[in-house]
């Protein structure tokens, strides 16, 4: 995989080096020129302090999600217990091959619709945040499908994809769940969700925003790969990606054909096998939940 990600550090550094180089060198220019306080660009000469981590995360808007949306949604990771178990394990997993190979961003996709790749990524993100001294970021990439404020019983969520257009600042489309998970919701879909996902600028943007913010974990709940380029447009800016699958839906010629795409442009972590309801005790992991299985291509997550 050495390859892979040699030649995910190549486009990015040629993504960044075809961009207009930002006047202060802050990640604040390249996120919305005209962005107020707190990631304002600010002349060399006079120059304020950049504003810490921890003041950023702060800084965001605060929500609460709706214990009722949660469990109609199967989100149980939020809380430990045996509903959370597999996805504590996966949790456990993917955060030890970002550690080994300093990852931070994850896409997680499917071939089709109603495989549970957001569900998966709202569990995965859930459990990451209960660990207090990680900072967890979960991003609304299915822009033609969003669904993310829907789970988390949301009225009123913000337009995270005006960040990615430019029109809006971080801070106006990120919302703060605890003190160390935010993430990124959209109100509405998007027509012209994969000329936004292609363009230079957006991935100059998600890097700003990384840079500012500096989760140790970078969710990307990514539009299924079989509906259309919205996913593949996107996934040289990934570190790694899991591809989510449902029994009794997915074909294994649907995964085969996502896996094989997915390993010749990323770091593959594998295929997560959902909504396994009638594992025995024994395969879900002991505790006789079988919603979410990994396998990786070697066997691992």
């Amino acid at each position: 995989m050495d390859f892979i990600q040699s030649a995910i550090n190549k486009a990015r550094q040629e993504r960044r080096r075809q961009g207009d180089p930002t006047p202060s060198g802050s990640p604040a220019a390249a996120i919305h020129p005209q962005a107020s306080a707190p990631l304002a660009s600010v002349r060399a000469d006079d120059a304020a302090p950049t504003p810490s981590r921890a003041a950023l995360w702060a800084g965001l808007p605060a929500i609460t999600p709706d214990p009722r949306a949660l469990d109609r949604h199967h989100i149980h990771a939020r809380q430990r217990g045996p509903e959370a178990a597999a996805f504590d394990i996966m949790r456990t997993k993917l955060l030890h091959q970002l550690r080994a190979h300093n990852w931070r961003r994850v896409a997680i996709t499917s071939p089709t619709p109603h495989c549970g790749k957001t569900t998966l990524a709202l569990n995965l993100a859930f459990g990451i945040a209960r660990q207090r001294e990680l900072g967890c970021m979960l991003l609304d990439f299915d822009l033609r499908r969003p669904s993310l404020a829907e789970m988390l019983g949301l009225q009123d969520p913000p337009q995270f994809a005006d960040v990615l257009s430019g029109a809006a600042r971080p801070e106006d489309g990120l919302r703060r769940i605890g003190d160390n998970f935010a993430i990124g919701l959209n109100a509405r879909a998007r027509t012209d969700s994969a000329e936004l996902l292609q363009r230079v600028e957006t991935g100059r943007i998600v890097d700003a925003i990384e840079q500012a913010y500096a989760p140790d974990a970078m969710l990307f709940d990514m539009p299924p790969m079989m509906v259309a380029d919205d996913a593949l447009g996107f996934i040289d800016q990934i570190d790694c990606v899991l591809l989510v699958a449902a029994a009794g839906s997915s074909s294994m010629p649907e995964i085969a054909r996502c896996s094989d795409e997915l390993k010749a442009r990323c770091n593959f972590l594998g295929v997560v096998l959902n909504k396994c309801r009638y594992l025995d005790k024994s395969d879900a992991y002991g505790y006789g939940y079988g919603y979410g299985q990994g396998y990786g291509p070697n066997g691992s997550l």
